[in-house]
């Protein structure tokens, strides 16, 4: 007990001496005497040593002495006034210049999907198309039997599909063409619409293929349409994107839904003529499928087709990104690397 009965009263001379000229040397002396892990709990802590017969002097010595600490730091708190504010775990504020500038926020970029998607929208907002949305989770007359694909039709091989386990009617979309199906049943004629949209397909993951992806789909429908109308469009949307030395070729296609139908290469834009893995050593790449609207899809969504005529065009953003960006891996676009996301700032 005399041990430390010497300690108090040399950390009584210890709190004499000590002089208080702000917050920070404040809450230092709260931390040091009066924190959890501080001086005063600690001899507290002490009492367990000593004998019983003792313990009440000891006490009243202890006491005392948190008293006078506690006294000093209300003293020296009381006279810093409104400079310093503490509690009893940290200081508020405390050391701070608040005239100092703030830490600089980073900035983040659009994904290089959202960056093409609305350049390829703002091209053809240009030229009189407006955006049309639709629902991604389908049923089997929007996806397919609108537009010229009947149950048991081969062509549906073409598109491997999710279904709904509750209810097969039911589907996850695997393109864009259901919102033109149902903007077509809305009958508000002429229409000039393009579908941007997440589209799913039952595929193996790779470098060149996934099993969710996005496209943009166009429809232009009035009176007297031609597949001339539907080069010049696509003409003009392939060189405000890519520029306008780049090489175009449509070389004649199939799909149930138009008729003639068409898709349509571009220059490979990787290897520049050379030849290379992406074009398969062609030296051009399909990037799009179109065509006229076959009369029967008109037909099925309640369009005269002897009055009225329409093309149709559908290109997958991924494949587009690719080319523009010079990416040679489809996977970098869902693993949300930030490495690989920084390197992109929209310029449109």
């Amino acid at each position: 007990m005399e041990n430390l009965l010497q300690q108090i009263e040399g950390y009584k001379q210890e709190i004499d001496a000590i002089e208080i000229n702000g917050a920070v040397a404040l809450e230092e002396y709260r931390i040091r005497f009066l924190g959890t892990k501080g001086i005063v709990k600690a001899l507290f802590g002490e009492m367990r040593n000593i004998p019983a017969d003792q313990k009440k002097e000891f006490g009243a010595i202890l006491n005392d002495f948190k008293l006078f600490a506690e006294r000093k730091f209300d003293t020296w708190k009381n006279s810093l006034g409104d400079l310093v504010t503490v509690n009893e775990e940290a200081p508020a504020g405390a050391g701070i210049d608040w005239t100092l500038p703030g830490d600089p926020s980073p900035i983040g970029s659009r994904h290089p999907i959202s960056i093409v998607r609305n350049e390829i929208v703002s091209i053809f907002r240009r030229l009189g198309f407006s955006v049309a949305e639709g629902p991604e989770i389908e049923d089997d007359w929007h996806n397919f039997t609108a537009l010229n694909l009947p149950e048991n039709h081969p062509a549906r091989d073409m598109q491997d599909t999710f279904y709904m386990n509750q209810n097969p009617d039911w589907l996850l979309r695997t393109h864009t063409s259901n919102v033109q199906v149902r903007e077509m049943e809305k009958h508000k004629l002429p229409i000039r619409i393009v579908c941007p949209g997440r589209v799913y397909r039952n595929e193996t993951i790779s470098a060149r293929a996934h099993c969710f992806f996005h496209q943009v789909e166009g429809l232009y429908i009035d009176e007297h349409v031609s597949f001339a109308d539907l080069k010049q469009t696509l003409y003009f949307f392939v060189q405000e994107l890519f520029g306008r030395e780049v090489k175009i070729r449509f070389r004649p296609s199939y799909f149930p839904f138009t008729e003639p139908s068409a898709e349509m290469d571009i220059s490979c834009l990787l290897c520049n003529g050379k030849g290379c893995n992406v074009c398969k050593q062609t030296t051009w790449v399909e990037i799009l499928g179109c065509g006229m609207v076959h009369p029967q899809v008109l037909e099925n969504c309640g369009i005269d087709s002897n009055k009225y005529t329409g093309f149709a065009f559908g290109m997958g953003i991924e494949r587009i990104t690719m080319l523009k960006y010079q990416i040679n891996d489809l996977r970098l676009f869902s693993e949300n690397d930030v490495r690989f996301l920084q390197q992109f700032t929209a310029t449109y």
